[in-house]
């Protein structure tokens, strides 16, 4: 009995000193730059101030559960990492082409599309890029959630001098930490929601180029306007949830009207953008990764059209689909829905490949279905 005793006690130490040993690694790679760093000091005490940060966190402006009522993220795991789910990914390299930014001509009006959420504009004579994830996956955890086979083509060193870096809100497929660093020395503004700039300073950033700010605010830099506007979501890295905000933008000039949608589920603040600063040339929304568990934050396919009406688009591109898969659906399944709706309900549509140039001043422009070429 006094060595089954000992031997139990031997195993609880061991037990006991593992469990250390895995905190200790944890809290050890949580100190990665990665993760960037929660605001503090006087940025902290601006966040405060906000109308939206509520109860020691931002808040939507309707009530937004995280998942849907009669789902458990249990399930969700289980569906997501156990549960067959055919189709998640391509078998096939995905289609892309090789525009160069560097020889583009300074009065050429034109949108480039990376894959997931990520583009290049320019207009004007400004240069724009939103969201940009180069680095080959959407996670801090190296090897998951890797980008689908051709999805990346472009890396930093393609980039000209950036304008406005725009960032919609701080989750690892919108701020990739490696290609933000390597942006570095060609960003002229940084344009990012309350807090988002903490991270951009830890990342070494000079605070004199990070613009921040809450909803409905506007930047005019005389020959453009970049306005701030609501979305439906929420934000965060490492441990931290909704410490940061999270954007839509709307980006006028005398010429053209362009709405960023960023990461949002489907409400009432799509129809007052439109009111207010409508209508749109073009409207980028989230359009994948998508699931009725968490139909509050994402846009389900139909939503997607819905948006585009309340927003009094001109043309549609949806995005945030086609290079990662974060959600259980098929890989392609976003871009055939969307398809389908918009011929259904008479939407101009914008389907690039990765690469492809779309005209923003050419509404006649038509655009393959390329995804029913790729298994």
């Amino acid at each position: 009995m006094k060595r089954i005793l000992t031997l139990l006690k031997r195993t609880m130490i061991i037990f006991l000193g593992l469990i250390l040993l895995l905190a200790l690694g944890v809290i050890l790679f949580l100190q990665h730059p990665k993760f960037g760093k929660a605001p503090n000091g006087e940025r902290l005490a601006r966040i405060h101030k906000s109308p939206n940060f509520k109860n020691g966190k931002f808040e939507n402006f309707s009530h937004t559960p995280p998942l849907t009522e009669g789902y458990s993220y249990t399930g969700i795991i289980y569906d997501q990492f156990i549960k067959s789910n055919p189709y998640k990914e391509p078998k096939d390299i995905i289609p892309s082409t090789k525009t160069d930014l560097h020889q583009l001509d300074h009065e050429e009006n034109i949108l480039v599309w990376f894959g997931h959420s990520s583009y290049f504009m320019q207009f004007e004579g400004k240069r724009i890029l939103v969201d940009p994830v180069l680095s080959g996956n959407a996670s801090p955890l190296p090897g998951s959630v890797k980008a689908f086979k051709g999805t990346d083509q472009y890396s930093v060193s393609d980039f000209p001098e950036i304008d406005y870096l725009l960032i919609s809100h701080d989750h690892y497929d919108h701020l990739d930490y490696t290609t933000i660093v390597a942006l570095r020395d060609k960003v002229k503004n940084v344009i990012c929601g309350l807090g988002v700039g903490s991270h951009f300073e830890h990342w070494g950033y000079s605070p004199n180029n990070i613009i921040e700010k809450d909803w409905d605010e506007t930047m005019d830099f005389d020959e453009i306007k970049i306005h701030t506007t609501k979305a439906r979501h929420f934000s965060g890295r490492a441990l931290s949830r909704s410490n940061t905000l999270w954007l839509s933008y709307v980006i006028e000039t005398p010429k053209r009207k362009i709405y960023v949608g960023g990461d949002s589920g489907y409400d009432s603040h799509l129809a007052e953008i439109g009111a207010v600063h409508g209508p749109f040339d073009l409207v980028i929304l989230d359009n994948g990764q998508y699931n009725v568990a968490w139909k509050e934050i994402h846009f389900m396919p139909e939503e997607v059209i819905l948006a585009a009406k309340d927003l009094h688009a001109k043309r549609l591109m949806p995005v945030h689909s086609a290079k990662f898969s974060l959600a259980m659906h098929p890989w392609n399944e976003p871009l055939e829905k969307v398809y389908q709706l918009s011929n259904q309900h008479n939407i101009l549509l914008a389907t690039p490949i990765i690469g492809e140039k779309v005209r923003l001043d050419d509404d006649t422009q038509i655009f393959r279905s390329w995804w029913n070429e790729v298994n």
